[in-house]
């Protein structure tokens, strides 16, 4: 199995990590949104300088968005009405027939639309958790919804990510998208993994801040226009998949792709500022200390979640045909266990030196913890975690099984099919290490460099990747990607080359790259250093 094999089987097995916390109100902008970036900056400053004039900017924009739907909705229908009256009057069988089609083409339009705008918007995944089962958790969020006069929570939902987040959904009708009638359905989503890694204090800044999405007039109007940008994203996938089969749809996915780059860079701008909105109003409630150690353990400890937990879980399928632990009753424990791991000032300074970019709406780590006037710093080892606190004994045994069962049965396959593959790896690994190097092939030396990398370990594959990299016939770019890294943990900074040049033949090592390069120059050269070698990396990886 080689090492995509690898990576792509690890994604089976995992439950989705993200090294990402506090969700805004809705989803929306990620690498799929598309936007100016350069208006996204200047839009920025003008939202610095005067927020409430931004924000009514913004629902300014929102309103000329909806315009642009609904003033061809109802000419298309006013047109099919008067197409149809016309027919009715017409005394000549030829004239009527004319009159009726031609109603039928701003009648296609009007059913497009409305038909694109009755659906329905996805409901949150997760499993169902009800007060009868987690009566103090259920107390802690009737106190934060009365400390900061929010609306009721409908649903709170367990999922398996280290993650917590709230979501809107319309309850009836074509015009609960709107907003305009009905009202709302409000979700609360907590990541099992995330109540058991952090304490009741941060939990309480969290929910704080998620609450606070929907609170005021900045939660309730930054609500409505997320609503409003899943819609119109809604309707612009609906219609630019059609385009090429309708004149309909192809002039609507016109329309769409001039209004849509600008529209989102407005609705992005405005989703930043509720963020640190969102933030003031969960150091108001919980403390500006707890809010701050939070985002800082939630930064550093879901990297170690998605970087540490699970593919250390992952390796032992080369050597155990069945987990030798479950995970996430396994969590609470290597959550302690690994604080020194994680809780490392070489891993916050890589944390304070990410910058904010147009690709997520949350600002960086550094400006969120200063906006709320505090200084980042490790946060202690967690003495009991919120899901001891907040679940009843019963209740998190309940939900540690059931998702333990939900990821086995979704893993299983992959995992033994990982342990049949290793066994077959040891085997041809101990083929190839019985010849000696100057013997093999690069096809040959490639492959054991990648056992021994797999297999044994990193530093153990160092004289074969030397041997690869030095024989005619490359360039070998995984081969450098692993010596580049192999010399970076060794501290040799000529690895730092060996990324470079492996980027520079394969763009789908970047990732990989920016990541082993820029961790090295932070713990040895700092922040500016690494943010300078990205900076020169990132053109080439383009």
């Amino acid at each position: 199995m080689n090492t995509q094999q690898k990576l792509n089987t690890q994604q089976e097995f995992d439950t989705r990590q993200q090294p990402g916390m506090r969700c805004r109100a809705e989803p929306g902008h990620g690498p799929g949104m598309h936007h100016d970036s350069r208006l996204v900056r200047r839009l920025e400053l003008d939202s610095h300088a005067a927020p409430d004039a931004f924000r009514r900017r913004v629902l300014l924009v929102s309103a000329l968005a909806h315009a642009a739907i609904l003033v061809p909705l109802v000419s298309a229908l006013l047109l099919a009405a008067l197409a149809v009256r016309f027919a009715l009057a017409a005394h000549i069988a030829a004239a009527a027939a004319g009159f009726a089609l031609l109603a039928l083409l701003p009648m296609a339009a009007a059913l497009l639309v409305l038909r694109t705008l009755s659906g329905r918007l996805p409901v949150p995944a997760g499993r169902p958790l009800t007060r009868d089962e987690a009566p103090a958790l259920f107390d802690m969020l009737d106190r934060v919804r009365a400390r900061l006069d929010a609306p009721r929570i409908d649903h709170v939902l367990v999922d398996d990510r280290y993650n917590a987040a709230i979501a809107q959904r319309p309850r009836f009708g074509f015009l609960g998208p709107f907003g305009v009638l009905f009202g709302q359905t409000n979700y609360l989503t907590l990541g099992l993994p995330y109540m058991l890694g952090v304490p009741t204090k941060e939990m309480t800044a969290t929910v704080a801040h998620e609450v606070g999405h929907l609170c005021g007039d900045h939660g309730k109007s930054g609500a409505w226009i997320g609503r409003q940008r899943l819609l119109f994203d809604m309707l612009h996938q609906h219609v630019s998949g059609h385009a090429a089969g309708s004149l309909c749809h192809r002039a609507a996915a016109g329309v769409l792709d001039r209004l849509m780059p600008c529209y989102h860079a407005y609705t992005f701008v405005l989703s930043r500022q509720n963020e640190y909105e969102a933030d003031r109003i969960a150091s108001s409630l919980a403390g500006s200390v707890a809010n701050a150690q939070g985002l800082v353990r939630d930064t550093l400890q879901a990297r170690w979640i998605a970087d540490q937990f699970w593919p250390t879980l992952l390796r032992q399928a080369d050597h155990a045909a069945q987990p030798p632990f479950m995970p996430f009753a396994a969590m609470k424990t290597a959550f302690g266990a690994g604080y020194a791991q994680w809780a490392q000032p070489q891993a916050l300074a890589a944390a304070l030196a990410v910058r904010s970019d147009v690709h997520d709406t949350h600002p960086c780590l550094r400006e969120r913890v200063q906006a709320i006037g505090e200084r980042p710093a490790l946060p202690r080892p967690v003495e009991r975690c919120a899901a001891d606190v907040l679940l009843p004994a019963g209740t998190l045994r309940v939900l540690v099984r059931e998702f333990d069962e939900a990821w086995w049965a979704r893993a299983a396959r992959s995992w033994q099919a990982r342990h049949r593959e290793a066994g077959r790896e040891r085997s041809r690994l101990a083929e190839l290490d019985a010849q000696p190097l100057a013997a093999l092939s690069p096809a040959d030396l490639h492959e054991l460099a990648l056992l021994r990398v797999g297999l044994v370990a990193p530093a153990a594959a160092k004289d074969v990747l030397a041997c690869l990299l030095a024989r005619p016939g490359g360039p070998f770019p995984r081969a450098a990607f692993h010596f580049g890294c192999i010399l970076l943990a060794e501290d040799d900074d000529q690895g730092l080359f060996q990324l470079e040049a492996a980027v520079a033949h394969d763009r789908t090592l970047a990732d990989g790259a920016l990541h082993a390069g820029c961790a090295f120059l932070e713990r040895s050269k700092g922040a500016r250093a690494a943010r300078l070698w990205r900076d020169s990396l990132l053109p080439r990886a383009a």
